[in-house]
């Protein structure tokens, strides 16, 4: 039946209309400073699927941004997938000319070309082709295209508090066609070391913030960091942290009386937010024992910071998930490859789905996140075709 379905699935689309799908996609703006961001995109989407009879809607999240969704309905007695991926795009720094997609031999170059309108094109074509086939699945097949992932995250978070359901999720992060079984979670912290700031002739009356927060490095160095080798996950390997800026002082006659570091932390699956935050309140709090003058602040930076009762969590599915070999044999029938199982190197919304919708996600589309954000981002139209028999043959065997 697999190839019978497959054979009839690939009579109803063709890389061509999937490579001007995409161009279209990337026409349009869609990174933060273009009003109402990514509505614009999700406006074609809609109009897409309204145009190949495949229920769907618009819904507002904030400030005029807007989710999109469409359902191709099931029989009633399957199991139902998510595809879903995010519509914004990070700007075009750079990048010249990001919004018109160029093509170099294999490379289908512009601005979210690879993250990820490609990913959005290829589940896009996904439904259409089910649905020109005249095939109905046993579960439905949801598509969701959402807002804000390089920021908040928000439009996730409005999927999940309208009550988004399904038995298993797929994020189209770039992954080169090889399935993430997990990502680590996510924080960027902020520390404002205070100190006192006098001239450097009388340094004894002052104190030295700059001081203070190398005090706070050695610590995090023989507490913390020897623990974080020590957690280790048989998937995304160990925790880290990285000591990302640092900036105090005004000059070198003066004694630093501030000085703002920020770091990057990232956790595997199964350590908690709070137990990861009450590691450096437990280093502040030595620091301050040991030295009653030290004064340290530390925050969630404000960039970091997601809706209330919201952070980025960690994503996590067992390998041996239903979801998981589905997509391993449909792979193998339709790409004629048998895709690694792996993780995603960084946090996805993914985290979001399995932690506060219960639902079990992994991450698996084309193209490869090394370009995503550069100067020269782009995807692998080779993978497009494939990609889109994967997702079909996935869903098709899934959903039974």
């Amino acid at each position: 039946m697999s190839n019978e379905f497959l054979e009839n699935i690939s009579k109803h689309f063709s890389e061509d209309e999937i490579v001007n799908l995409l161009r279209d996609l990337v026409a349009i703006p869609s990174y933060n400073g273009i009003e109402n961001q990514e509505t614009k995109v999700a406006e074609y989407i809609h109009e897409f699927f309204k145009k190949e009879g495949i229920k769907t809607e618009i819904t507002h999240v904030q400030d005029g941004r807007k989710n999109v969704t469409a359902v191709l309905k099931g029989k009633g007695k399957g199991k139902s997938l998510l595809l879903t991926g995010h519509m914004d795009t990070v700007p075009p720094y750079d990048m010249e000319d990001a919004l018109e997609m160029k093509v170099d031999g294999d490379k289908l170059i512009g601005r979210g070309t690879n993250d990820m309108k490609g990913p959005l094109a290829t589940m896009m074509m996904t439904l259409a082709a089910i649905k020109r086939s005249g095939i109905q699945l046993d579960g439905d097949l949801i598509f969701a295209g959402v807002v804000d992932e390089e920021e908040k995250s928000l439009g996730t978070i409005d999927l999940i508090e309208k009550g988004i359901k399904a038995d298993g999720a797929i994020v189209g992060e770039p992954s080169k066609l090889d399935i993430c079984i997990a990502h680590r979670g996510l924080e960027w912290l902020e520390f404002e070391f205070e100190g006192k700031t006098v001239h450097g002739g009388a340094q004894a009356e002052g104190i030295n913030a700059i001081l203070r927060a190398s005090n706070f490095i050695q610590k995090c160095e023989e507490k913390i960091v020897p623990e974080l080798s020590e957690r280790k996950h048989p998937v995304t390997g160990t925790s880290t942290m990285n000591y990302g800026t640092i900036n105090g002082g005004t000059q070198p006659s003066t004694v630093a009386g501030n000085c703002n570091m920020k770091i990057d932390r990232r956790w595997i699956p199964g350590e908690k937010y709070e137990e990861v935050l009450d590691e450096y309140r437990n280093v502040l709090k030595e620091l301050k024992e040991e030295d009653p003058k030290f004064k340290c602040n530390m925050k969630v930076m404000d960039v970091s910071v997601m809706k209330e009762g919201y952070v980025h969590e960690p994503m996590e599915i067992d390998a041996d998930h239903d979801l998981v070999k589905t997509l391993v044999k449909s792979s193998e029938e339709a790409y004629g490859r048998t895709p690694e199982k792996t993780y995603f190197p960084a946090w996805s919304d993914g985290g979001l789905l399995y932690t506060y919708a219960d639902i079990p996600t992994l991450v698996f589309a084309p193209g490869d996140l090394e370009t995503a954000h550069s100067k020269d981002e782009f995807i692998d139209r080779k993978e497009l075709v494939p990609a889109v028999k994967i997702y079909a043959l996935t869903a098709y065997n899934f959903c039974k």
